[in-house]
């Protein structure tokens, strides 16, 4: 029975990161057509960084539920939101080491990915 649930709770949260990356990745597009490749790259990669944290945290996060372990149920969030910190980190330092970005498209799709992140569960359930 926890497998299952692990597996719907493990389902919902790849929706809403599924979500993130089409309209972060949508909004990439826009910015490669109006404005080029600089931009498109920028913003690409600022959707990336919004939504590949997220899906580590989604993969770590609900690994396990129920009441019989809480435990680990409470230790793959701790995990699940530190290693979600932690690739933030490396994913903005590699780029900003490996790619000339423009910083405006970078951080606007960096952006409207958490706001989808953080607005997607007034929409479904």
């Amino acid at each position: 029975m926890s497998k299952i649930l692990a597996h719907r709770s493990r389902k919902s949260a790849y929706k809403l990161v599924g979500l993130q990356a089409v309209v972060a990745g949508g909004a990439s597009v826009v910015f490669f057509a109006m404005w080029g490749v600089q931009y498109g790259l920028s913003a690409l990669a600022g959707a990336a960084i919004a939504v590949l944290p997220n899906f580590v945290f989604a993969t770590l996060a609900f690994a396990h539920v129920g009441a019989t372990a809480s435990a680990k149920v409470l230790k793959g969030f701790y995990w699940g939101e530190a290693m979600k910190m932690l690739s933030t980190i490396v994913l903005f330092s590699l780029v900003f080491i490996n790619m000339e970005v423009a910083i405006v498209p970078l951080f606007s799709c960096y952006l409207l990915g958490l706001i989808v992140h953080w607005a997607a569960p007034l929409y479904f359930k």
